[in-house]
């Protein structure tokens, strides 16, 4: 059984949702369900983590000072000299 439901949101966002939901030809409601089914039906259990990624975890350590963003800006400096 459907319900009526009233939503308040900015004209902006009615007009982009509008324009989404014709480009992508599904109704504006079917969207919201679809939305609102996805947020309520995940489970928040933990994702499976598939063996290979378990086999990997660990391999590198790295100091707790370690700047990742550094490094790679170094990598990437290298790299294109």
């Amino acid at each position: 059984m459907n319900t009526k439901l009233t939503l308040n949101l900015k004209k902006s966002v009615i007009e982009k949702a509008k324009a989404y939901s014709k480009t992508h030809k599904k109704s504006l409601s079917k969207l919201i369900e679809s939305y609102l089914s996805t947020l309520t039906d995940s489970n928040d259990e933990d994702p499976e983590i598939s063996p290979l990624v378990k086999s990997l975890s660990g391999i590198i350590e790295l100091d707790g000072d370690f700047n990742y963003k550094e490094a790679y800006s170094d990598y990437l400096l290298n790299k294109y000299k």
